[in-house]
């Protein structure tokens, strides 16, 4: 038996017995009864990568809320206080890379981070936690209702009451999580891009996509960006920087590719990148963009 706080009435085990279990990265469990994820927390301050995403859309390319469309992508971590469970987004633009402790701690402390969402513990056992995240899964994380004001397209509001998890995409593996949420917005529409592609306009029903994937190891070496290659560049500021040196870090964004044979001129990767086609592609369309990518 664990130890429990004054708030928790029974073990994991007891709470979740008569639920369908999904072990994984973080564990959880479908409860058919009342429609809710409950997921077991036991990683503390340890940073993982959370993404959302629109795998079923809206259908009009003006609006840009379309289908496979990713959202934000967040490095992230779990921090526990009393009964309160919050997801935080550190601060990831400012930085110290120094060995300094203080030095690190004086820059994290002076840019504010971001607490995406706060949840309520509802059974504690040694580290682990069990907490309700329905309420996270279906909120509106991709931003439908700001993009479809912001295209002048009516006023809507997200209806809890035509929302539900959507268990098809919903699974766990080894080291990444997949929750998924059919939400739906009510409303207004205005104008035409809504009522040419939705069946009721006034409720526009997509689905919401959530990710929390183990991060890689730290043996990634990063290569410098050069305004010459004609790459995408990640950035922050480093505020251990030397004097003289630039304060921006920029560094080229792309895929990590070892060789089998390091010797070699040419090798192949000890794990390729791999693309997937959407099975949904039509011919001749289909093969026109395995060409293209082949080529």
């Amino acid at each position: 038996m664990g130890i429990f706080s004054a708030y928790a009435q029974s073990s994991t085990s007891d709470k979740v017995k008569d639920m369908s279990s999904y072990p994984g990265y973080f564990p959880f469990y479908w409860e058919e009864s009342t429609g809710k994820i409950w997921m077991k927390i036991d990683k503390w301050n340890t940073d993982f990568l959370y993404v959302n995403s629109l795998p079923a859309g809206v259908g009009s390319n003006d609006l840009g809320l379309d289908r496979g469309q990713l959202g934000n992508t967040r490095v992230v971590k779990f921090i526990k206080s009393g009964p309160k469970v919050l997801l935080i987004e550190p601060n990831q633009e400012f930085r110290a890379i120094s060995d300094n402790e203080d030095e690190r701690r004086s820059v994290e402390e002076a840019f504010a981070q971001s607490v995406i969402w706060g949840f309520k513990a509802g059974v504690e056992e040694g580290d682990a936690v069990l907490v309700d995240i329905t309420s996270f899964l279906l909120r509106d994380s991709h931003g439908v209702v700001n993009r479809l004001r912001g295209r002048n397209q009516g006023s809507y509001k997200l209806d809890g009451s035509r929302s539900a998890i959507y268990l098809p995409r919903t699974k766990n593996f080894p080291k990444n999580t997949e929750l998924e949420g059919l939400i739906t917005f009510t409303g207004s529409p205005r104008g035409s891009m809504v009522r040419s592609v939705v069946p009721s306009p006034d409720a526009i029903t997509v689905r919401m996509h959530h990710s929390f994937i183990e991060l890689p190891d730290d043996n990634y070496t990063p290569r410098e960006w050069d305004p010459r290659s004609g790459y995408y560049f990640i950035g922050y500021q480093d505020y251990a920087s030397a004097i003289g040196t630039p304060l921006t870090k920029r560094f080229i964004a792309r895929h990590r590719l070892e060789k089998k044979n390091p010797n070699a001129e040419k090798s192949e990767a000890k794990e390729p990148i791999i693309y997937y086609l959407d099975r949904g592609a039509p011919e001749p369309v289909k093969s026109a963009l395995l060409e293209g990518a082949r080529w």
